[in-house]
């Protein structure tokens, strides 16, 4: 594989916008002939965007698994439910499909992608040449799965606007869910500043 050429070698350079193959002029100031845009070999400041992003959304994490996501009123019998809760509640009504679902997207996926992106940066970071294709693969499975995390948010965005009979029946969305969707957005984002060449460089900076 260490004797393939790369795109450097052969002084070329790809626009992260239109996908063009340019030549790589090396000058600071390089733009994509086609659609403008300034030209990177790297996605610049990779490693501190990724691990900034990747915090932040665990700080978030937090409150969205403590803080009730939703409430719901039958005949004046009010509940607050967490994540946790919601999904212990789907299984004791019946629901083990639905709650096995709940589950794996808003509690397996999310410390999956902790865990996984975590992973891409400290072995990018190090220059490990550790199952590289393998480690490719694993970033491109966090890009595919990250949209099912907010299935929660979709649910309870759906049970709010169609479960609303007054005193018999209500829904309402409470701060659990706007720190969960913030926690699924900042992974995407984090996801997508994390640059996969970086994990063939095997050098330390991206800078």
């Amino acid at each position: 594989m260490s004797e393939l050429l790369r795109a450097s070698d052969l002084g070329l350079i790809g626009c992260h916008v239109c996908r063009l193959v340019c030549r790589d002029v090396k000058t600071p100031d390089a733009v994509c002939p086609r659609c403008g845009c300034a030209l990177h070999k790297r996605k610049s400041a990779s490693y501190t965007r990724t691990w900034a992003l990747l915090i932040a959304a665990f700080v978030f994490y937090l409150p969205a698994n403590v803080l009730p996501i939703m409430r719901t009123v039958s005949l004046g019998d009010v509940d607050d439910n967490t994540i946790l809760s919601g999904i212990i509640e789907l299984w004791r009504k019946g629901s083990p499909d639905l709650a096995v679902i709940v589950f794996t997207a808003s509690i397996v996926v999310p410390v999956l992608k902790f865990f996984a992106l975590s992973l891409l940066l400290i072995s990018s970071q190090r220059g490990s040449q550790w199952a590289q294709r393998q480690r490719s693969r694993l970033y491109r499975l966090v890009e595919f799965i990250g949209y099912w995390s907010m299935l929660d948010v979709f649910v309870v965005a759906l049970l709010t606007a169609l479960v609303q009979f007054g005193f018999f029946s209500q829904v309402e969305p409470l701060p659990g869910v706007v720190f969960f969707g913030l926690t699924v957005v900042i992974t995407m984002l984090a996801s997508m500043t994390f640059d996969p060449r970086l994990i063939w460089d095997g050098r330390e900076s991206d800078d």
